[in-house]
This record gives C-alpha cells, structure tokens and sequence, in this order.
C-alpha cells in the first residue's frame, strides 16, 4: 500500500533524483517537476497528497507557484529553501504552505515534516460549524475567516490549530501540547516554529495582530484562545 502520492518541485535534477530514492524507499510514489508551469499541470491531471516545493526557482518562483496552487487546492505543501530567516519562513507560510524545511535536508527529519504534513486526524469533539471571535466569524465547514467583509483562506495547518484552540478555549494549552496535536510527536520542542504559525493565525484573526485579544500568550506556558462568555457559536 502507498503511503502517499508526492510531487517534487525543484529545478536541480540532483536533488530530484535524491528525494526520489529516500521516498520511494519509504513507500511514497513520486513523480517531480522541474518548473512551477509543469508542476501546476501535473497537479490539475493527476491526485498527489503533498508537494515539496522549492522556493528559489528560475521563471515560475517557488512563492507564486504556492499561491496558484493554493488558489485551488488545500493539498499539504511544504516549501524547499537555502535560506533560513524568519522573512523567509513568514513568506512561505503568507504564500499558503504549512511547513518549511531548509537544505541541506536531514532526510529523518524531511520524512518526519511529511508525516506531519500528511496528518488528517479530526476528533469528533473538534468544532464544526461557525464560531465568532468579535467581528471576526471563523467558518470551519468553509476553512475561512470573514473580517469587515473580507473572506480569508485557512491554510491546511492554520486551520488544525486554530479548530484545537476553540476545542480548549478559554484554556491554557502548553506548547508541547499544541505541536504533538497538530504536527505530530516529533515536534514537541520546537516552540520557535510554533511562534511563525501563531502569528500568522493572528494575522487573520485579530484587528491588531501586535497587541492580540483573542489568541493569547501564556508567557513560558503556551496558547489561550479567550471567545466571549456567551456561546460562540452560530447556528
């Protein structure tokens, strides 16, 4: 049985060839791409569960092939890049990818991001519906969030974390919490990267992402979702 169906998004054949090897020996199918064009029309033809995108290629950059194909699908991505700044980190997650991994990859932990990716376990006491954070009204049936009349996309990853928040909310989820629920056990101590995916979720939440009401900071602790004492919900 396939583990997965991924596509490989990178201009150097090298590189290709080596991600080929390591997950295909996994039990992943692969098929790759050497431009953002052919990769868009591979995705339209074919079902793939995870994209591994480059974000420095010539022609169709690695952001604006995350764009497009975010635009129309909610497939799991996770963007290839040399660079390792917290600019680079926020550009790839604003463009809709749910993780980053920085070469030279380690191939444990390139593997240990897919399986996180590839994560799809909703608990049946997860919110459904909508919930309404002042004027912001979060549609969990739709994946988007409407403020002063502009509709916002979840990514795949921001909308786990912020479903796991309004299922505790008004609660203290610890950090370790919160990465072993959405991403998985192997990153339960990675507080930093936890920090890049919050602020992007305040970004799309919150009237002043800098000085936050909703989604709060437990100092040393974690998260706390604060909604109003009334029910948040909306029939």
């Amino acid at each position: 049985m396939s583990a997965g169906r991924i596509l490989i998004v990178d201009d150097d054949p090298q590189i290709r060839r080596v991600m080929r090897v390591t997950l295909t020996g996994q039990g992943y199918e692969v098929d790759d791409a050497k431009e953002g064009e052919t990769a868009l029309e591979k995705l339209r033809d074919e079902r793939f569960d995870l994209v591994l995108l480059d974000m420095n290629m010539p022609g169709m950059g690695g952001l604006e092939t995350c764009r497009a194909i975010r635009s129309q699908s909610e497939i799991a991505i996770i963007m290839l890049t040399v660079r390792d700044t917290e600019t680079d980190k926020v550009e790839a997650l604003d463009a809709g990818a749910d993780d980053y991994i920085t070469k030279p990859y380690n191939p444990p932990e390139l593997l240990a991001r897919i399986r996180a990716a590839l994560r799809r376990t909703p608990s049946a006491q997860e919110p459904t519906g909508r919930v309404l954070l002042g004027a912001v009204q979060v549609d969990f049936d739709a994946r988007h969030i409407t403020a002063h009349g502009r509709t916002m996309r979840l990514t795949p990853k921001e909308f786990e974390l912020l479903r796991y928040l309004v299922a505790h909310a008004n609660k203290t989820v610890s950090h370790r919490e919160l990465l072993q629920a959405v991403w998985g056990p192997d990153y339960g101590d990675q507080v930093d990267y936890l920090r890049v995916f919050v602020n992007q979720l305040r970004k799309k939440i919150e009237s002043k992402p800098s000085s936050p009401v909703f989604l709060l900071t437990e100092p040393w602790v974690g998260y706390r979702l604060h909604v109003p004492e009334e029910p948040p919900y909306k029939s």
